[in-house]
């Protein structure tokens, strides 16, 4: 399989991921992109397209958008973060950005496989302090990569154990900050005609994710599909770091 062919898949998969859980698209996009294409060029030309999945999935159920939520305990947090993500991307080298969002993922994906393997139950009352400071760090993550998710799952399970509101309250939050860094993105030029029409070549994926995301966000077993997910990305956070 060619590397378009194969980001092609990867981006499909990625998008009915997101579809169906509310997160999970750029964290597999970077991960599982990054083996075959440069990483700030795939981020670049992927995001728009995520961006536009936010907006139909914050759209279509916008009635179940938890907005104190989302607009007191969760953006201005995040929102501190990003500028530092921003900055720390442009200081660190290809190979180093690699390594680094590698060990991130593998031990994201480790803590929660843990905390699933025991049972662990979502309850909310999570200290503020711990709280922000979590946020603040999934802010710094989402500047430098684009996907501060996991970090804000962990958050968030802890606010609204519905899982449709769950996954539209999500999908907003990811609307208002990708919609941030592709402006930018813009501002700095590396929004353009070359990026753009990969961005317009990942719209089929696109589509076929939506599609299947929204069979899986009906049928399959939250957690069962949460596992396979959270393993995959524990295998290819160790690739990441191993190819360094």
């Amino acid at each position: 399989m060619s590397p378009s062919a194969a980001l092609l898949v990867i981006v499909c998969a990625a998008f009915a991921v997101e579809t169906a859980l509310g997160f999970g698209a750029t964290v597999i996009v970077v991960a599982l992109g990054s083996l075959v294409t440069d990483l700030r060029a795939l981020l670049v030309s992927f995001v728009p397209v995520n961006l536009t999945l936010s907006l139909y999935l914050s759209a279509r159920y916008r009635h179940e958008v938890d907005v104190p939520t989302l607009t007191r305990r969760i953006v201005p947090w995040m929102l501190a973060g990003v500028p530092v993500g921003l900055i720390l991307a442009r200081s660190l080298d290809e190979r180093t950005l690699k390594a680094v969002f590698g060990v991130f993922v593998c031990a994201l994906a480790a803590v929660e496989l843990i905390r699933m393997r025991r049972a662990e139950t979502v309850t909310a009352g999570i200290a503020p302090w711990r709280a922000g400071a979590l946020l603040t760090l999934a802010g710094v993550i989402h500047g430098a990569f684009a996907t501060g998710g996991p970090l804000v799952v962990y958050v968030t399970s802890r606010e609204i154990t519905d899982k449709a509101r769950f996954r539209s309250t999500l999908s907003a939050l990811w609307l208002v900050l990708n919609a941030i860094l592709v402006g930018v993105w813009w501002f700095e030029g590396r929004v353009g005609r070359q990026s753009l029409g990969v961005t317009f070549a990942l719209v089929p994926s696109l589509v076929g994710g939506v599609v299947f995301g929204e069979v899986m966000h009906r049928r399959v077993p939250d957690r069962a599909f949460r596992v396979v997910v959270y393993v995959a990305l524990l295998a290819v956070g160790a690739v990441l770091v191993a190819k360094r």
